[in-house]
């Protein structure tokens, strides 16, 4: 065995770690124009000058990985392991490319989900439920998914145009082209790197809770369907006005906090990681998601004897089902 294999091997007689569930754990980084890998042992991510930084992925819900970024088979493994999803994101987080998956080792959530999806009845009472949980208010009787779609992207224009109206920004839509990051205004810029965070972090709960972010009710057909959905339970409560109190301090040439704005987006990403942990967000994001899927009202499937068993067993109650052990 070579010296760096022996020395990275766990010590004798000593259990694996255990992964942090999600959470108790801290939100998000993003990585750019560096080399992640594991050395002695540890993640790091290595500058084209050679500097490593060291980062504690075990107690991470994700990391977004934008252009410039590097991946050793080490480091997927490493992340695998701790439970930590590694995203791979365009820049500013405004397109996601792909997902490593560190959870979804069972499958009756999985068919569950799918269950509600293809069950009409079932699908339309999912969306009612989520409905109601957004706006506080229950949704109008007799409405298809389709409708329901529609009446809420009315209310959620005008969201958009009341916050931009009390914080004074100017707002002209939200407008803009995840294949050109630079032609979107600053306003949207900034509500696109506090959404594309949120996501993130509600991808990874949606992966440890065992379900797929791909099978929405609300939205469907794309990779993120189910994340969309969930995360635009939160969006408004959490990240959105985070990113018009940035917008506002530089249009009106304000310094915010007490120190001028020098790079918006960053400064929004900033209070969105303050903000999950103020507000308890990766606490609350998968009770969330099974008090949503609950209203469909179908049971869980039974795990078949051969299924992998939950990672963690209660009563201790440390991580989070689905998790591969």
């Amino acid at each position: 065995m070579s010296e760096r294999a022996e020395r990275d091997r766990p010590m004798p007689g000593l259990p694996p770690p255990r992964p942090i569930p999600i959470s108790e754990r801290a939100s998000i980084v993003f990585v750019e124009k560096g080399r992640l890998d594991v050395l002695d042992g540890a993640f790091v991510v290595v500058d084209e000058g050679g500097v490593r930084t060291h980062i504690p992925v075990g107690g991470l819900v994700c990391l977004m990985l934008e252009p410039g970024t590097r991946t050793s088979h080490a480091a997927v493994a490493l992340a695998a392991r701790a439970g930590t999803l590694l995203i791979w994101v365009g820049e500013a987080g405004v397109r996601l490319y792909a997902a490593g998956q560190p959870g979804g080792a069972r499958a009756d959530r999985l068919l569950l989900q799918a269950r509600l999806a293809l069950d009409e009845d079932a699908r339309l009472r999912v969306v009612r439920k989520m409905y109601a949980m957004r706006f506080n208010e229950e949704a109008p009787a007799h409405r298809s998914v389709d409708q329901l779609r529609g009446i809420e992207g009315a209310r959620v224009r005008e969201t958009y145009r009341l916050l931009a109206q009390r914080h004074g920004v100017r707002w002209e839509g939200r407008q803009y082209d995840p294949s050109d990051w630079s032609s979107a205004d600053m306003v949207n810029r900034c509500l696109s790197a506090a959404t594309s965070a949120l996501y993130g972090v509600t991808e990874a709960a949606i992966l440890a809770a065992g379900y797929a972010p791909a099978i929405g009710f609300l939205h469907s057909g794309k990779p993120q369907s189910f994340v969309y959905d969930i995360a635009d339970i939160l969006k408004f409560d959490t990240v959105v006005p985070e990113a018009f109190r940035v917008v506002a301090a530089v249009q009106q040439g304000k310094p915010f906090d007490g120190h001028p704005v020098t790079d918006p987006v960053a400064q929004v990403r900033r209070l969105c990681r303050d903000a999950f942990r103020r507000l308890q967000v990766l606490a609350r994001l998968i009770p969330l998601i099974e008090e949503v899927l609950s209203a469909g009202g179908l049971p869980l499937p039974e795990a078949p004897p051969e299924a992998m068993p939950v990672a963690f067993e209660e009563p201790d109650r440390i991580g989070d089902a689905g998790h591969r052990g």
